[in-house]
């Protein structure tokens, strides 16, 4: 679908999401879905398009928030109120966010003491974040078990259990496959089964890439079937965040100048890693780029550098498939970037934001969103 598709008439820089892909992602976890007999719920935290929530909803069974705005977004364009998990409330925001939600996941036992007694009696069931102290997470900032994490209650911390508490919830994975989730099933239940008999729920969190080419869904059924049979009074949740919007869209961007400094050639772009790409330095991974390659022994190489003035805003190196020596004004196409990327860009520098594009077979291009100097300047005070 990528290679035939025309972006030659999408305004750059610009965030483009293909409907057909998205449609190809939501069937494989419709078919998780039914196959397992779980609930997989929406990740507003990966991708926040609205727009296309009317699609997400048809094919999961709910949306989970992680802040105020997002259950707001959730039941405003879906219509549901949201399953809630944020690591601190705040007395500020905790009656609205209890307003918007029909589940709400505490992430310590002295906030489910402070707002707990709140939320049941406004009917809310209330979860319990834990720490399983188990993760295959190899890069640190995305792993919430490490020691000395913010994240969870560890089992050794609860001395008596708190009444009221439907469910637990952990989320230690990250673009995992099931073999980490069956291996972290094992902590929990080493650590936390004692209190699977008295919940109504558990929700595994997200980090199942149920969509990506080299993942085993039916090694993933076979789990969650199993461990219904164990606890089968129990409702399993999963709410992936990447799945849904995997591989489904692209950054379009476009070269303006091109710097030839000690040794390295650069393309300098209408677009930022610091800003609109932020998880190419965080994790860090290196994006794919239609029509280039990593370079081979004795291929021109090329980095592509942002253009905000942070002096790390590039990555490198690509060669290009054909050979050619990339121009001014060429499309430079960035590959699976409307999760965790279009939810994370920022306006530092004050660098123009990146569109907001739909694509369908039917409809063709649709421009959802531009943005200028007002959302600048709003944004800044």
């Amino acid at each position: 679908m990528l290679g035939a598709w025309d972006l030659s008439q999408v305004p750059t820089p610009a965030f483009v999401i293909h409907e057909d892909m998205l449609r190809l992602n939501l069937e494989r976890i419709e078919y998780v879905r039914q196959r397992a007999g779980v609930e997989i719920i929406v990740a507003l935290k990966a991708n926040a398009t609205w727009h296309i929530f009317p699609l997400l909803k048809s094919h999961s069974d709910g949306a989970t928030a992680s802040s105020l705005a997002e259950a707001r977004l959730v039941v405003e364009h879906m219509g549901i109120k949201a399953h809630t998990y944020a690591p601190t409330y705040t007395e500020e925001e905790i009656d609205d966010i209890l307003d918007l939600s029909s589940h709400i996941t505490f992430n310590s036992l002295g906030q489910y003491a402070r707002y707990g007694q709140r939320a049941r009696a406004r009917g809310i069931s209330c979860g319990l974040r834990i720490n399983p102290e188990y993760s295959t997470v190899a890069t640190d900032l995305y792993n919430p078990c490490i020691p000395q994490s913010r994240l969870g209650v560890r089992a050794a911390d609860i001395e008596t259990w708190p009444e009221g508490i439907e469910g637990l919830h952990f989320h230690s994975l990250c673009e995992s496959r099931p073999a980490d989730l069956e291996a972290t099933l094992q902590a929990v239940e080493q650590r936390f089964g004692g209190h699977l008999a008295t919940l109504k729920w558990v929700n595994f969190g997200g980090g199942h890439l149920m969509t990506h080419a080299d993942y085993d869904v039916e090694h993933l059924i076979e789990i969650l079937r199993r461990f219904k049979q164990r606890h089968p009074h129990l409702r399993i949740i999963l709410e992936p965040g990447s799945a849904f919007t995997w591989d489904t869209g692209v950054l379009v961007a476009r070269v303006e100048d091109v710097v030839h400094n000690g040794g390295r050639n650069t393309l300098m772009l209408n677009v930022s890693f610091a800003c609109h790409m932020p998880d190419c330095l965080e994790m860090p991974y290196k994006p794919t780029i239609r029509g280039m390659h990593d370079p081979e022994e004795g291929e021109m190489e090329w980095w592509m550098g942002g253009n905000s003035c942070l002096a790390g805003d590039m990555y490198g190196a690509w060669a290009t498939d054909d050979g050619h020596t990339p121009q001014l004004g060429e499309r430079i196409v960035f590959r699976d970037m409307v999760h965790y990327t279009m939810v994370k860009t920022t306006m530092f520098n004050g660098v123009t934001h990146p569109a907001i594009v739909l694509y369908s077979h039917k409809e063709g291009f649709t421009t959802l969103r531009t943005f200028n100097y007002n959302d600048y300047k709003q944004r800044m005070g």
